[in-house]
């Protein structure tokens, strides 16, 4: 009885953390290139209870007896959102994989899908949290135009002169499990062992995708998909407080017996 108790408990903690991963996602529908989160369950351990099945001259055996459910682990998925036309010079979208690398302050490289990008005082193009975007572009002071190509070719179209002067370009990085990638916030992803180092390419090459200046990514969340997963925690939840319920009232009449 005391078992029904404890293995519904973490029936009821599993559903509240998925529950608290599904509000997370709810609440970052409008975040351009946030990549919505899953989670994946996996039972406890078991224990053996050894029973009779009550005949005469029947042999007792053993009852597996599970002890629960946890979640095993939160992953990210990455596919695709749609494209966004926000018409800023500085807005990129990936259309198809890969990833924008950015330098933190302490020199160690992030990952993001969020193209959002603006110029700062040194003429640097970086993210709107002020990270520099890596490879370094540099944008000239007398540029009037930031143009970007699809395979990721930067040119500056400067005031009197009548070619565009070509000022960098533009790299993807790409991982064999992008599912393995951490979360650091604000978008920000960092390398793993689950995810493998980072793969550089041009965009458009090697499976990577094309950039589209004046667009965004929005978010991935889907929000019927949500609402419905939500649902189900719910209902979830709700029946294992019912069972810790019910084995509460077994308990009250055992307790209550009188001979």
């Amino acid at each position: 009885m005391i078992n029904s108790m404890y293995i519904a408990a973490t029936g009821m903690n599993t559903q509240q953390q998925m529950i608290d991963i599904i509000a997370n996602n709810l609440a970052n529908m409008n975040t351009p290139g946030f990549k919505k989160s899953r989670v994946s369950f996996e039972d406890l351990m078991y224990g053996k209870i050894s029973q009779a099945n009550g005949l005469p001259g029947a042999e007792e055996g053993n009852l597996s007896l599970g002890l629960g459910t946890a979640i095993a682990n939160s992953q990210k998925i990455f596919s695709l959102g749609d494209l966004s036309m926000t018409e800023g010079e500085f807005d990129f979208a990936i259309r198809g994989n890969g990833f924008f690398e950015v330098v933190m302050p302490d020199g160690n490289y992030a990952y993001t899908r969020t193209g959002s990008f603006q110029i700062d005082e040194d003429r640097t193009l970086v993210t709107s949290d002020g990270y520099p975007v890596s490879p370094m572009i540099e944008v000239p002071s007398d540029a009037e135009e930031l143009i970007v190509l699809p395979d990721g070719e930067v040119k500056a179209k400067i005031s009197g002169e009548p070619e565009l002067l070509r000022v960098g370009q533009l790299e993807l990085a790409r991982f064999v499990n992008p599912s393995g990638l951490e979360p650091s916030g604000n978008n920000l992803y960092a390398v793993t062992h689950e995810s493998g180092d980072a793969l550089y390419t041009a965009p458009g090459e090697n499976g990577s995708g094309l950039i589209a200046q004046g667009f965004l990514e929005t978010s991935n969340v889907e929000l019927v998909e949500e609402l419905s997963q939500l649902m189900l925690a719910q209902r979830a939840y709700e029946v294992n407080s019912r069972v810790i319920q019910a084995s509460d009232e077994l308990l009250s009449i055992v307790n209550n017996l009188r001979r």
